[in-house]
């Protein structure tokens, strides 16, 4: 369900990257990024510990 709503979000913030600033454009994409990174190492660092 969490990776549907993702989807949809990053679908309209591709569809407003059309008609945003390119500024206000790279914020969001490092903002996503920032939290994709967040996920990743958190779920490395999970599953580190259970093996």
């Amino acid at each position: 369900m969490a990776l549907a709503l993702i989807i949809i979000a990053l679908g309209t913030l591709f569809g407003a990257a059309a008609y945003a600033p390119a500024p206000v454009f790279i914020g969001a994409a490092a903002l996503i990024g920032g939290w994709l990174l967040v996920f990743y190492v958190r779920e490395r660092l999970t599953r580190a510990r259970n093996h």
